[in-house]
């Protein structure tokens, strides 16, 4: 074959026409093979094979993330990443290149934000993420609000769980923010939202309960000025993660697992390199954090959240609530959580920490399987006895005592 790439290349280099026929006598192939490779210039055209990657197997899930709404190449390679490992899927650099190659394709929203820097510990950027929506995969729908807090300094982030957007619920998730981050900035940063401002001809006036908790906090609330340079860029820049939740649409088993993805994202968030500071938001708040003052009195601060109930755990696991009793895990016996009820579901707290989620109804028991089975191992030394078949009878035994 070599022979007669190179003699074709004298006769091209020569100018001159070879005889195909003679050519084919000669070398034992087909005169139109021989011309074809006087077409191309007296080289065998090589078909070029795409090479094989460790994301093909995945190739149809990535198209169908992709397709979803607002979701992002990083959200999808996280997506991969959280249910395949990295070691399977391979580098964020791969990812990006694969779906590049392949021509497989995302719309991309650029929103342009004016930067305001500002000193360690003086600013907390607030916004609510709202009207949000998921997907279980058996269909159910969670409509829910995220309050999203940015330190202006380190970048340092923090989204909050809630189902509306009261006052209440403003002061709420202040509060869990404030006391996950263990001190108070020189001020708030927000919008003039409902929650905080009440707006009459043009005239803007914080609510009572707001102004209330400045002067006992010591933290101002400063509302954002219209079309103002001074704006809440980073902590709405620190939002378009949240599109990272819409590749789990459609995945999650309930709500508890959503907050667990939210709990999964506020990690993300801080450890991802900020593209300003070119630092992960998480190093610069261990020396903003420094900056900020103490916390307000604990009581003080559980004061201004309506309707939360403080209880100790007892041995049995049931709090409770309106006469009916509520499971959390053994972990918090005789330990003080927070009971706060939401619309037609009971959230309990430690500290910031969601420990689970019930339903309120008018059953005396409400037992978690899972609470209940771990309370039993722990209990019952016997490991030759079935436990999730004697979880699964007293849990019949006691729906039927305490039933409606």
């Amino acid at each position: 074959m070599n022979n007669l790439q190179g003699e074709l290349l004298i006769y091209q280099h020569m100018n001159m026409k070879p005889n195909f026929s003679e050519l084919a006598r000669i070398y034992g192939l087909d005169r139109h093979t021989i011309s074809n490779y006087w077409k191309q210039g007296g080289i065998k055209k090589v078909k070029e094979r795409k090479k094989r990657s460790c994301l093909d197997p995945y190739q149809e899930e990535i198209k169908r993330l992709l397709e979803k709404p607002g979701v992002s190449k990083k959200a999808a390679y996280e997506y991969l990443k959280d249910h395949y490992g990295q070691e399977s899927i391979g580098s964020y650099h791969n990812f990006r290149s694969y779906t590049i190659t392949r021509d497989i394709k995302v719309h991309k929203i650029v929103t342009p934000h004016v930067r305001y820097e500002t000193k360690p510990g003086n600013q907390l950027q607030v916004d609510w993420k709202e009207n949000l929506k998921m997907t279980t995969k058996y269909g159910e729908i969670i409509d829910f609000h995220l309050m999203s807090s940015t330190l202006g300094y380190s970048r340092y982030h923090l989204f909050i769980y809630s189902k509306s957007k009261t006052t209440e619920d403003f002061l709420r998730c202040t509060i869990d923010t404030l006391n996950h981050l263990g001190g108070t900035p020189h001020h708030i940063l927000t919008d003039n939202m409902s929650a905080v401002v009440s707006i009459t001809n043009g005239t803007r006036k914080k609510h009572s309960k707001i102004q209330q908790f400045e002067k006992d906090t010591n933290m101002k609330i400063k509302l954002c000025k219209v079309r103002s340079p001074e704006t809440k860029g980073k902590d709405e820049s620190a939002n378009r993660f949240v599109n990272w939740l819409k590749a789990y649409d459609g995945e999650i088993e309930d709500e508890k697992e959503l907050m667990d993805l939210i709990e999964q994202l506020n990690q993300k968030v801080n450890q991802e390199i900020n593209q300003t500071t070119k630092i992960p938001p998480y190093v610069l708040f261990q020396k903003e954090k420094e900056y900020l003052n103490p916390l307000p009195n604990k009581v003080l601060l559980d004061s201004y959240v309506d309707e939360v109930i403080t209880q100790t755990v007892p041995p049995t696991l049931l709090v409770t609530y309106k006469g009916s009793g509520y499971s959390v895990p053994i972990k918090f016996i005789h330990k003080r959580i927070k009971i706060i009820p939401i619309k037609n579901k009971l959230y309990l707290y430690y500290n910031t920490e969601l420990i689970t989620v019930h339903e309120i109804n008018r059953n005396r028991f409400h037992y978690k399987t899972d609470h209940y089975q771990e309370a039993l191992r722990q209990s019952i030394h016997n490991k030759e006895l079935d436990i999730e078949m004697i979880a699964k009878e007293n849990l019949a035994l006691l729906e039927k005592l305490g039933g409606k």
